[in-house]
């Protein structure tokens, strides 16, 4: 599990884009959004967003290497671009 904090919202869709497997929002009331699917991106970051970062949120990865690649975005700010 994965929290996120004050992340910025276009380039961590960009690496959600780049994950191989499911990854989901879970909020604070328990919810899984699955951030794979447009929809649930709109609905579940909308609620999160404050002044275009997101607040608070935590995430969970069904693949081990976008666990990875979305810790290391966290943690450096890496989107995996070259």
């Amino acid at each position: 599990m994965i929290e996120l904090h004050n992340v910025d919202v276009p380039s961590f869709l960009s690496v959600l884009d780049s994950c191989e497997g499911n990854v989901y929002l879970v909020t604070r009331e328990g919810d899984h959004l699955n951030l794979k699917s447009k929809l649930c991106q709109l609905v579940g970051l909308t609620q999160l967003i404050e002044g275009g970062k997101i607040a608070e949120a935590y995430i969970v990865c069904e693949n081990p290497s976008d666990e990875t690649k979305l810790f290391r975005f966290n943690l450096l700010g890496d989107t995996g671009e070259v």
